[in-house]
């Protein structure tokens, strides 16, 4: 299955109906590039993309 974005905070997760960070159930499956946060506190682009929580976050999302 592929994975879904969250259009709320980009949060990439499979198998899902509603983001396990913010609870959002806008997702999508049209993202494109990711990152992935071990430690978003001591990151300046998680601080940018206002991510608190480690993990895997799409960059691009559209439509």
């Amino acid at each position: 299955m592929k994975e879904k974005a969250c259009r709320s905070c980009h949060k990439l997760s499979e198998d899902v109906k509603e983001c396990p960070i913010c609870k959002s159930t806008d997702l999508t499956t049209f993202w494109s590039g990711f990152v992935l946060f071990v430690n978003p506190e001591k990151s300046e682009i998680a601080k940018k993309m206002g991510i608190v929580g480690s993990g895997k976050y799409a960059l691009r999302l559209s439509r």
